[in-house]
């Protein structure tokens, strides 16, 4: 039997509302067993960009992140964010640490290719380039991994990388050494039926199920990438994915979930 381990996603909409990550970091710090959160950003890079008369600049939907912004967001994920989150876990009697994908090499990414758009320094994580053997290192030893969303490139260059992807990335990658369920937080029940209804949550998606809501375009654009990511998760031997509430998480821990469980 191999032993069980959870990744889990918690997205900057959590991360901005103090009250709401307290809350969801009780519920990470209860749970038994081996186990990894990986933070988004939020918009307190943005708060404190501007302070610094560093203004964000987005194309569709992405962070462009130029010089500045690559120092911006290296202060506020790896740093401010990183950093609080380990600090309240330590108070939660959880033995966390923090780090980014540089720390003992765990992500290496390579610099995205400008095309039509520059997005500057973001990574793309290359799969076969992740350190499990490292992260297994600090699990082996009772520490909570809690990892920012940057990665490098090897040669001294960090870079600002999707929460979403690393955290699919990490749990691919330790799915052969542990029993991974890779879990995304977010502020829903789940994937719903109709957006309008929260409570048309849908408990079970195979790829059938994906490809005919699909068909039916009932996926709404957020949430696109969240499946697509647990498929791609799923196709190289993570055995589930959940998608759910963060005020849920116990619950999506076991196998009585209530959220969206994606599966082969």
């Amino acid at each position: 039997m191999m032993e069980k381990l959870f990744i889990i996603k918690i997205g900057g909409n959590v991360v901005d509302d103090a009250v709401a990550l307290e809350s969801f970091l009780k519920k990470f710090a209860a749970i038994e067993g081996t186990k990894i959160l990986v933070h988004g950003g939020g918009k307190i890079a943005t708060a404190i960009g501007r302070q610094l008369g560093i203004e964000p600049n987005y194309i569709n939907g992405r962070r462009i992140t130029d010089a500045a912004t690559i120092d911006l967001v290296t202060m506020v994920y790896g740093g401010l964010i990183n950093k609080q989150i380990v600090a309240a876990l330590q108070s939660m009697h959880c033995n966390a640490i923090g780090l980014t994908g540089a720390d003992a090499n765990i992500i290496l990414a390579n610099k995205r290719p400008a095309k039509e758009i520059d997005y500057g320094f973001v990574g793309d994580i290359k799969n076969e380039k992740v350190g499990a053997e490292s992260l297994t290192v600090f699990l082996n030893n009772g520490l909570v991994p809690v990892i920012a969303p940057l990665t490098h490139d090897g040669n001294g260059q960090l870079l600002n990388t999707n929460a979403d992807t690393i955290a699919s990335t990490l749990a691919v990658a330790l799915s052969k050494l542990y029993d991974a369920r890779l879990i995304y937080c977010f502020e829903k029940k789940g994937v719903l039926e109709n957006v309008d209804d929260e409570t048309s949550v849908i408990t079970l998606i195979n790829k059938e199920k994906y490809q005919q809501l699909l068909d039916d375009k009932k996926l709404a654009d957020g949430i696109l990438p969240k499946i697509e990511n647990a498929f791609a998760a799923i196709d190289s031997g993570v055995n589930e994915v959940l998608i759910g509430d963060a005020n849920d998480l116990l619950q999506n821990i076991t196998e009585n979930t209530i959220g969206t469980l994606i599966k082969p």
